[in-house]
């Protein structure tokens, strides 16, 4: 096993048990997040993506790794997010959330693992047909979202993290 594995491993680990300590792993707090009732699933997010940021950011910046980017393809990202966000709201588990669960003891979390195979396989086998619609639907190239908004990367980060720590202020306010 290479190092990088190994990190991925440790990394991996470490991170789905702060998903089950938070609770995130929970359907029942997953579907309270989307139905606005509580937003601790959404507060991890928010914090983990911020966190991850600034880490990105910070090994760029000093040569540790080079950014680089998937194609910004809209039509992969309105239908793969279409059929995420339903798929989310169905059953109350993401992908990585499901893997959790099902580690965690939860069998629920099997079907929609079992979903998830499916339809990557079900994409394997459509990827033409995909590849001549969906895929061929406004491709930007490799850009992030710093290069689409005309902001500088550190910028457009300082500025994320501003607006998810006045989100969760907000959040903290309602009581949510």
């Amino acid at each position: 096993m290479s190092t990088a594995q190994i990190l991925g491993l440790i990394t991996g680990t470490v991170f789905g048990f702060i998903l089950q300590r938070g609770g995130v792993l929970r359907v029942e707090n997953q579907l309270n997040m989307l139905l606005l009732k509580d937003m601790t699933v959404m507060r991890f997010m928010l914090s983990s993506i911020m966190v991850g940021m600034v880490g990105i950011i910070v090994l760029a910046q000093f040569g540790v790794i080079t950014l680089s980017y998937k194609p910004m393809n809209v039509g992969a990202i309105l239908v793969g997010g279409a059929l995420f966000g339903v798929g989310w709201s169905v059953t109350g588990l993401c992908p990585g959330t499901s893997i959790g669960a099902l580690g965690e003891g939860r069998l629920h979390a099997l079907p929609v693992i079992a979903g998830m195979l499916a339809g990557a396989m079900l994409f394997a086998h459509s990827y033409d047909f995909v590849k001549n619609t969906v895929l061929s639907w406004k491709n930007y190239g490799p850009i992030g979202l710093p290069e689409v908004t005309g902001i500088p990367a550190f910028t457009f980060v300082v500025a994320f993290i501003v607006c998810g720590m006045l989100l969760l202020r907000f959040l903290d306010k309602k009581g949510l």
